[in-house]
């Protein structure tokens, strides 16, 4: 397995995670702040995400 195939899936998985437990917190009632915070975190790691695809795609396409 190389590098590439395992950074996009754990990047994926990591919004994922982020997302969810966000929503656990909305769900529940939780801190504004915590929120906040999870949304925040979700839009940097989505972002992070989205470069690491563009990367992969332009390395397997022969940089």
């Amino acid at each position: 397995m190389t590098l590439s195939n395992t950074l996009v899936p754990v990047a994926i998985g990591a919004v994922a995670v982020v997302l969810l437990l966000g929503l656990i917190n909305m769900m529940r009632g939780g801190s504004a702040n915590t929120s906040q915070r999870l949304m925040q975190l979700r839009v940097q790691l989505q972002f992070l995400a989205i470069l690491i695809i563009v990367f992969v795609l332009w390395w397997r396409s022969g940089g």
